[in-house]
């Protein structure tokens, strides 16, 4: 997921690396640390195959060939973004609908963004940036920040490298299981997708009684919304928007967090 990284950090260039701001040469040093980001990329690369195994079965189904799922998974390694992309092509969205629906879905990777641009050494180009702010997902994140001082731009580009990969492969082998396998078992098989996110929202939700009171309202809201006379006529990705956006925002309002845990959590 691509967003906009601007660095304001002063710091000297790492000499070996990557020469900025002429041509881009990669030396041994360079090589050493792109070394080091593919071995920590493997690990998450092995997670994203998995991932997007059930991404790519949610793609067949939602009608995409096997090439656009690849490209779509490739340009975009969001599981939830994704899966509401497919949900939104299976359900025959509108560009502007799905355009909303990805900005909402993926605009945690904005402030990711901007919190990765302190870390840039001010004399890395803007090409460099965007090259590396592209796969800036949620654990690439994790793993370009734990380390000390700048971001090395040659560890970024290998530790981004298998699971872009991985990520993009796991999509073309679930779809092409699911060309293959009974329509059943695919269905069956598509169900991970909802245990994985299940995964992602239980926890929290067991640690904060808010966070759990706004999962059981989004889901009371979804089917409430599906059937109501006004809100059904509208489109499945109108909805998920429309309440995306106005059970956050009164979350927000009514529940407003703490300074001393925003600050723990930047930290």
């Amino acid at each position: 997921m691509a967003t906009a990284v601007i660095g304001t950090q002063t710091t000297d260039v790492h000499a070996g690396e990557l020469a900025y701001p002429g041509t881009a040469r990669l030396g041994e040093k360079g090589l050493g640390l792109f070394r080091e980001g593919l071995a920590e990329g493997v690990p998450i690369a092995l997670g994203y195959f998995a991932v997007s195994f059930s991404l790519g079965i949610a793609a067949k189904m939602s009608g995409l060939t096997l090439s656009q799922g690849v490209v779509t998974s490739f340009l975009c390694n969001a599981s939830a973004g994704e899966y509401a992309g497919f949900t939104m092509v299976a359900a025959n969205a509108g560009y502007l609908e799905l355009a909303v629906m990805m900005l909402i879905a993926n605009a945690r990777y904005l402030l990711m963004g901007c919190v990765l641009s302190q870390r840039f050494s001010p004399d890395t180009p803007v090409w460099m940036r965007a090259l590396i702010a592209f796969d800036n997902t949620d654990e690439i994140f994790a793993v370009n920040v734990a380390h000390k001082g700048d971001v090395r731009p040659a560890r970024a580009l290998g530790l981004m490298a298998l699971p872009l990969v991985g990520w993009a492969g796991g999509t073309a082998v679930g779809m092409l299981v699911g060309g293959v396998l009974p329509k059943l078992l695919v269905q069956a098989l598509s169900v991970s997708l909802f245990g994985m996110f299940l995964a992602v929202i239980i926890p929290p939700a067991r640690q904060n009684r808010v966070v759990a009171g706004v999962v059981a309202v989004s889901f009371a809201a979804s089917l409430a919304a599906s059937v109501a006379p006004l809100f059904s006529a509208a489109g499945e990705g109108v909805r998920t928007i429309v309440l995306t956006l106005a059970i956050s925002a009164v979350a927000a309002v009514l529940f407003p967090c703490p300074e001393d845990d925003a600050e723990a959590g930047e930290a």
